[in-house]
C-alpha cells in the first residue's frame, strides 16, 4: 500500500472453484497473489487494500455463514471470524460488494489489479466503474487499471523466515517422495506404479503435488515434459523421476535419475558425472550479488566440455558454446524461481541485465543432458539416455542453502540406496 500511495486502491480477487467435467470440480488451490496477501482459503472473496482509509484498509469480501451451504460443503470462515482469524481491518458479505465497494474506491486516482487474469472479476470491476460514473452528481471514479504484479511480484521475490521455514517442509517432504519413490522403482513396474507412491508420500505428509509428476523410463526422459506416466521399466534404463510438493501453497521441485536395475552402466554414469559436475558448479554460483544466469554459464561450461571429451560434440567446448551446439544434448536453462508457483513470479532481469541475487531468493538448480533415441551422428549406446538432477536452493546471507539435500545424487549414494531396496 505504501508503494501504491493513498490515493490507489488495490483490489486482488481469490481463485474460482474449476470445473474438471460436468459437476466435478478439481480440487481447489487459492490464487498465489490472494494467498500471500490474505491467507485466506476460500473462494468467492475479493480483497481491497485502501491506503489511508480511516476505518480500515485491509478489506475483506467473502461469503456469509450458510448452515445450508456447509451442510454439504463444510465450514465456512464467515464475516465475522475475517477480522480476528485473518488480520483483516473489516470485512463484508461477497453479496453485497456490488453495493460497497464503488464508495470505497470513488475518488481514488488508480486501481492496482490483475485485469486480463479473470474474465468475470474484469466484468464486475468494469460494472463498478460505471456505476460510479452514473452516480447522481457524476462519481469520480479512477481513472487507470495499473498491474499489481509490478508492486506484488517482487515482493514475493524476497522469502521471509516463516516462508522459507515452509519450503524447507516442503522440500523435506518431497525429498522423503523421492527416496520412497526409488524404493520401488524395480524393472517390470510401469511409470503410474512409481508415481502412485510419490502421491502417497506427499499426502501422507499433508501435502499436494506441486505439479503433475514427471515419472520418465529409458528414452521417455528426452522428452522434457513427458507426464504420461504409462510406460514399463526395463533393466537396462535410467529413470527420471521430476516432482515436488506443496505445502500451504509454498512448492518443492526436486529432479534424480537412476538406474532402473540398480547399477549405472559405463555410459550412464559417464553421462550423469558430467550433469552432476555441472549442478555443482552451478549451485556454487548461487549466492549474493552474482547474476542470476551464472549457474546457467557455469553449466554449460561443464557440460560442454564434457560432452566433446566424449566425442558426442566436436571440437572444442569453446567452439560448442559460441556456436550453441550443445544445445543437441541440453536445450533448456538451468533454474527459475520458485516460492508460491513453481515456476515462481519475478523478473530475470532489470534494466536488460541479469538479476543480481540477493538473500531470500530461491532458485533451482537443474542442468541435463538428453541424447535422443534417433539423434543422428551419436553411437546407439548414448541413445535414448536422459538424465536431470534438480534441487532448490535459497540464497543466503553467506551464499545459499540446498533445501532438498535429503535426496542422494551421488552415483556411489544412489546405487547403494537401491541396493537396499
Amino acid at each position: 500500500m505504501k508503494m501504491a500511495g493513498e490515493d490507489a486502491a488495490l483490489l486482488v480477487a481469490a481463485a474460482p472453484e474449476r470445473m474438471r467435467s460436468a459437476d466435478a470440480a478439481w480440487p481447489y488451490r487459492q490464487d498465489s497473489d490472494f494467498h500471500y496477501l490474505t491467507g485466506f482459503p476460500e473462494s468467492g472473496a475479493v480483497l481491497a487494500l485502501l491506503p489511508g482509509r480511516r476505518h480500515g484498509e485491509a478489506v475483506l469480501f467473502c461469503r456469509e455463514r450458510d448452515p445450508g451451504h456447509e451442510r454439504w460443503h463444510g465450514e465456512s470462515v464467515g464475516t465475522e471470524r475475517v477480522v480476528s482469524a485473518y488480520g483483516m481491518d473489516d470485512a463484508f458479505p461477497i453479496d453485497d460488494i456490488d453495493d460497497i465497494l464503488p464508495g470505497m474506491i470513488e475518488g481514488r486516482a488508480r486501481v492496482y489489479c490483475h485485469f486480463g487474469r479473470e474474465p468475470a472479476f474484469d466484468a464486475q470491476l468494469m460494472g463498478w466503474m460505471r456505476r460510479l460514473r452514473e452516480l447522481r452528481g457524476g462519481g469520480v471514479a479512477p481513472k487507470e487499471f495499473v498491474a499489481l504484479g509490478h508492486l506484488l511480484h517482487d515482493l514475493r521475490l524476497y522469502k521471509s523466515r516463516d516462508e522459507l521455514r515452509l519450503m524447507r517442509h516442503a522440500a523435506a517432504i518431497a525429498a522423503e517422495a523421492h527416496v520412497a519413490a526409488m524404493h520401488v522403482a524395480l524393472p517390470g513396474r510401469r511409470e503410474y506404479e512409481v508415481e502412485a507412491e510419490l502421491l502417497r508420500a506427499i499426502r501422507m505428509r499433508g501435502a499436494v503435488p506441486a505439479f503433475t509428476p514427471i515419472v520418465a523410463g529409458g528414452a521417455n526422459a528426452c522428452t522434457m515434459h513427458y507426464t504420461a506416466n504409462r510406460a514399463q521399466l526395463s533393466a537396462g534404463d535410467m529413470l527420471l523421476i521430476d516432482a515436488g510438493a506443496e505445502l500451504d501453497c509454498y512448492a518443492s521441485d526436486i529432479s534424480r535419475t537412476i538406474p532402473v536395475n540398480g547399477r549405472f552402466s559405463r555410459e550412464q554414469r559417464a553421462l550423469y558425472e558430467i550433469v552432476l559436475e555441472a549442478q555443482l558448479a552451478a549451485i556454487d554460483e548461487v549466492r549474493p550479488g552474482h547474476p542470476f544466469d551464472a549457474a546457467h554459464h557455469a553449466a554449460v561450461r561443464v557440460i560442454a566440455e564434457g560432452l566433446c571429451a566424449l566425442g558426442l560434440l566436436d571440437g572444442d567446448a569453446d567452439t560448442a558454446i559460441a556456436e550453441g551446439s550443445y544445445r543437441r544434448f541440453f536445450p533448456s536453462k538451468t533454474g527459475h524461481w520458485l516460492g508460491m508457483d513453481v515456476h515462481d513470479v519475478g523478473d530475470y532481469r532489470v534494466d536488460g541485465e541479469p538479476r543480481l541475487l540477493e538473500p531470500g531468493m530461491v532458485v533451482t538448480v537443474e542442468p541435463g543432458i538428453y541424447v535422443p533415441p534417433d539423434e543422428p551422428g551419436v553411437a546407439e549406446r548414448w541413445r535414448g539416455i536422459g538424465i536431470r538432477i534438480e534441487d532448490d536452493v535459497a540464497v543466503v546471507r553467506e551464499g545459499c542453502e540446498v533445501l532438498s539435500a535429503d535426496v542422494p545424487k551421488a552415483p556411489a549414494d544412489i546405487e547403494k540406496l537401491l541396493a537396499a531396496r
